[in-house]
């Protein structure tokens, strides 16, 4: 059971970030070789950029791959930090990962996906830095499972890291999308609402896997009111030894952040916008309770369907009707605008309710 609320230091208070958002980290995927690391962090510097991210262990599915320079590297990220004043963070996935970074000095640590959704490691991660204050962003884990996120924040708060907060990178998917990593926005949106405490990133590096949606990504994140973005950028992207296609030189970040995307502000004290937001709302507030009523009254006659099919003993699921009412649906649902993909989501979890209250109805767990 998650706990209701988390002890979470404010993310402006860790005085790495400053206002207005986005707040911005940014840097090479990995860092290769200490003249790449000092070029791409001198283009960082001049562009405005406070955190500095660059991968020491890279956590690879083939051996042979490039899998980091390893602890060496974190020398480069001192110099970085001596020479640029930039605060620098890498991923950990170890107890022996964080101690190397206490003892070089590292601002910020985040966990990756593959070590999130390992219970056992994020509690290791969590006992190694306990009695420390570095601050700890935890991205979700690699499959669509809000529970295990939660799970791995929890372990670390009950340790003691207050400085914590999550990057969205998105899920690892079988389906063909134009994206490397599905992003389940929904899933992203349950978690602020759960923690609305919570510093949340998104890294459209990672979700997208190609430059070419870095922007719509990014722009995805902010209009939904998330503070920050982890972005990999290079000085000379072609060339890079991990995820060349993802990453950004300096200049072109610089372009995307401060002349192409739209921060938009949380809220308004306009008394236009209050007058009108305020009556759009109360009209969704009752459209909402009629769907309620609705859902009530549907889940009342599954309740009877379930009755008929007990009596006369009939199975469950009936997957021609079931087939029948999703087809009227969708050609229904774009007379009014709506996708097939959103309408098929709402009715298959109706569907699914209805087909527990039947099972609970046969199964003589209702009366």
């Amino acid at each position: 059971m998650a706990d209701k609320k988390m002890d979470i230091v404010p993310l402006y208070e860790w005085e790495m970030f400053t206002e207005p958002r986005p707040s911005v980290i940014a840097g090479p995927c990995s860092a290769e070789t200490e003249e790449q690391v000092m070029e791409t962090a001198k283009g960082l510097k001049d562009m405005g950029i406070n955190v500095f991210r660059a991968g020491i262990w890279k956590p690879r599915t083939h051996p042979g791959c490039f899998e980091g320079i390893g602890a060496p590297g974190l020398k480069w990220l001192q110099r970085v930090k001596e020479e640029y004043g930039l605060k620098v963070c890498t991923e950990v996935a170890s107890e022996k990962h964080v101690q190397e970074c206490i003892r070089h000095g590292v601002d910020l640590v985040w966990i990756g996906a593959r070590t999130t959704s390992n219970p056992f490691l994020v509690q290791e991660i969590a006992d190694a830095l306990k009695g420390t204050d570095i601050p700890v962003l935890v991205k979700n884990p690699a499959n669509p499972d809000l529970d295990l996120w939660i799970g791995a924040l929890e372990r670390l708060n009950r340790a003691g890291i207050r400085k914590l907060g999550v990057i969205h990178r998105g899920f690892s998917t079988f389906d063909k999308i134009k994206y490397r990593n599905d992003p389940h926005w929904e899933i992203a949106i349950e978690l602020r609402s759960l923690y609305p405490e919570l510093p949340f990133f998104v890294d459209p590096s990672h979700m997208g896997g190609s430059k070419d949606y870095l922007l719509e990504i990014a722009q995805r994140s902010l209009d939904l009111g998330f503070e920050g973005l982890m972005i990999e950028s290079h000085c000379n992207p072609p060339a890079a030894l991990s995820d060349a296609k993802q990453q950004l030189t300096p200049p072109q970040l610089s372009d995307m952040l401060y002349n192409q995307i739209v921060v938009r502000d949380a809220d308004s004290d306009a008394p236009e916008w209050r007058e009108n937001i305020d009556q759009l709302r109360a009209k969704i507030d009752i459209i909402d309770e009629n769907i309620l009523y609705a859902l009530g009254s549907r889940m009342k006659i599954s309740r009877q369907i379930g009755e008929y099919k007990k009596n006369n003993n009939i199975a469950i699921l009936q997957t021609a009707r079931w087939d029948s009412v999703i087809a009227k649906v969708a050609e229904k649902g774009r007379e009014y605008g709506l996708s097939e993909k959103f309408l098929g989501d709402v009715f298959n979890a109706i569907h699914e309710a209805s087909v527990e209250i039947q099972n609970q109805i046969i199964s003589d767990k209702i009366q």
